[in-house]
Formats: C-alpha cells, sequence, structure tokens
C-alpha cells in the first residue's frame, strides 16, 4: 500500500490510487467511518522539552487510539475530529447521505471524504453527477476544504471548471469559532446548484465552438510551451505529453460522439489531467491527484481560458 494513503475503503470500482477496502454498497457515514479506518479521535496535549521545560503557545495533535503526533500546533488551533466532518456532511447533505470513498493520508495528517449528490444532470446529453468533497488536515499544515466537482459518468473526467461566475469551493483555517465556520459551509450546497447551472451555460458554449485541428494542435502546444534551452530529454517528454492528449481528443471512444469542438477539447485535457500518470511516478503524485478535485487542475483551467475565445 502506498505511503501516503494510509487507510480507505471505496465502493465497487478503485478510485484514483485503486487502494482500500471494497465495499458493494455506498455506506452511511457511521459505517464509513469504520470503513475507512477513521474511527479515531485527536487529542491536544502541551509540549515539553527533554528537560522538562514547558513551550508555552504550542500544543501538539495527538492521534488518541497509537498516541502517534500528527503534528504541532499553535494554542489557536480548534481540532474538527473525523467525526465532525461526516456529521457536518450528513446535515448538509440531508438523510440518506452515502459516501462513495472516505480515507486517510499521510498516516492520518490529512483525512478526506467524498459523497455523491442526488441530483444528476444530462447537459448537452452527457450525464454528469455533482459529488460532495470534504477535505481536513490534523497536523497544523492545512485547512478545512468543502468543495463541489462534477463528474462525467461515461469516463470519469472531472469538470470542475474555474467559473467567474459561480463558486464550487469553500475553505477555512482551524482558528477562531469553528462551529459558526463549519455553518458558513453550508452555502456549498448552494454553490453547487449554482454551479451546475452555469457549467450547463459553459458547456452549451463550448459545443457550440467548433475547433479546426490545426486550432487543437495549437492549443496543446500553448498547453504545453517548449522551456528556454530544454534538454534532448525535456523535449521528448513534451512531445510524449502533446501526443497523449491528441490521442485523446481524436481517438478516444467516448468521444466519437461529440463533435470536433472545445466541450470535446477540454474533455481529452480533463482526461489527461484526471487519469494520466505522471511522467516521474512519484509516491505521492496520486494524492495529489485527488487534491486536485478540491483545488482545481491548473492545465484544465488553462485549457478553458484558451478555448472560451477561441
Amino acid at each position: 500500500m502506498s505511503a501516503n494513503v494510509e487507510s480507505m475503503f471505496y465502493v465497487r470500482e478503485a478510485p484514483w490510487h485503486g487502494l482500500g477496502t471494497k465495499v458493494m454498497n455506498a455506506p452511511t457515514s457511521a459505517e464509513a467511518l469504520t470503513l475507512a479506518g477513521l474511527d479515531w479521535n485527536v487529542i491536544q496535549r502541551s509540549i515539553e522539552t527533554e528537560d522538562g521545560i514547558h513551550l508555552p503557545g504550542f500544543k501538539a495533535n495527538i492521534r488518541e487510539t497509537d498516541e502517534k503526533v500528527l503534528g504541532v500546533v499553535t494554542d489557536r488551533y480548534k481540532v474538527v475530529q473525523n467525526t465532525d466532518a461526516f456529521s457536518f456532511t450528513d446535515e448538509l447533505l440531508g438523510e440518506g447521505v452515502t459516501y462513495e470513498t472516505a480515507g486517510s493520508l499521510q498516516e492520518g495528517k490529512r483525512t478526506w471524504l467524498l459523497a455523491k449528490l442526488p441530483e444528476k444532470y444530462i447537459i448537452s446529453g452527457d450525464e454528469i453527477i455533482p459529488y460532495m468533497v470534504f477535505m481536513n488536515s490534523h497536523d497544523g499544515t492545512g485547512s478545512i476544504k468543502a468543495a463541489m466537482t462534477p463528474i462525467r459518468v461515461v469516463c470519469q473526467n472531472t469538470l470542475n471548471l474555474a467559473l467567474s461566475t459561480a463558486k464550487r469551493y469553500w475553505s477555512t483555517n482551524h482558528t477562531g469559532n469553528i462551529q459558526g465556520k463549519m455553518e458558513d459551509a453550508r452555502y456549498t450546497l448552494l454553490y453547487a446548484n449554482q454551479y451546475m447551472a452555469e457549467l450547463g451555460k459553459a458547456i452549451d458554449g463550448l459545443n457550440r465552438t467548433k475547433l479546426s485541428d490545426r486550432q487543437v494542435y495549437e492549443y496543446i502546444d500553448a498547453l504545453f510551451p517548449l522551456l528556454e534551452k530544454p534538454t534532448e530529454q525535456q523535449k521528448k517528454n513534451l512531445d510524449r505529453m502533446k501526443e497523449d492528449v491528441k490521442i485523446r481528443y481524436f481517438d478516444a471512444p467516448d468521444l466519437q460522439h461529440v463533435g470536433k469542438n472545445a466541450y470535446r477539447f477540454i474533455n481529452a485535457v480533463s482526461d489527461f489531467g484526471t487519469h494520466s500518470k505522471p511522467l516521474r511516478e512519484r509516491a505521492n503524485y496520486k494524492e495529489s491527484l485527488f487534491a486536485k478535485t478540491v483545488d482545481g487542475n491548473a492545465l484544465i483551467d488553462k485549457a478553458y481560458e484558451l478555448v472560451k475565445v477561441a
């Protein structure tokens, strides 16, 4: 198992990293907490030097079950327990919500859960389902995040475009009135409805934007610009990535019914950004890939900027 994925479960088909405990039906939050290995609490303790000198202003976040130190934080830091995260999402999404995946990264320092929203959207003939992602950290280095990300069902591509007309993301730090901040996060559900409406308009516009093959080649070149004084290996790497996107645009079976237009191009780039392996497969690349479902994928956003002004 990857050193970064400590524990998790998934429903039916393995997600981006292919690891975890497979279950056939999406569980409730109480079941998911156990299946994901998240049924533990974080406690805080004061910090002392080896000489017994107390360090004021700081505390250690410790996993109660095994006494593992997850991080050192300031006195202002407020813990959001794993159970709180599931309870919040239960209340946010309503009775009967089920979870597609959840788990722990970096030995408990970061946790996430992914819930499927009940609504299904048919946009330009494609079925698109929005998911709610909730990410939390216990080491003091990350914020609390909630975001909606749409998935094109036929190919599992993310379509979380950076739209100027709608928001899909909420975050806050672990200080101040946490309960009040969590209440504010309820607006993410409103964001989801607004975002999907605006995404539908954006996709319709992309479908109407016809692209010549020459434009596609130019856009791919713009996505992967050549560095100044590149090495031969860097040239080969860029050519390999460009060719990969071209194949996804021209040959992908799920895009054969889509005309040669901007929506097809966005899906090809999204397919590359969502599913391709990096040139150098680092230990945490899958974790970084999943994080982009919340923070957004710069490559997909760049492609969108290119074609929306075509």
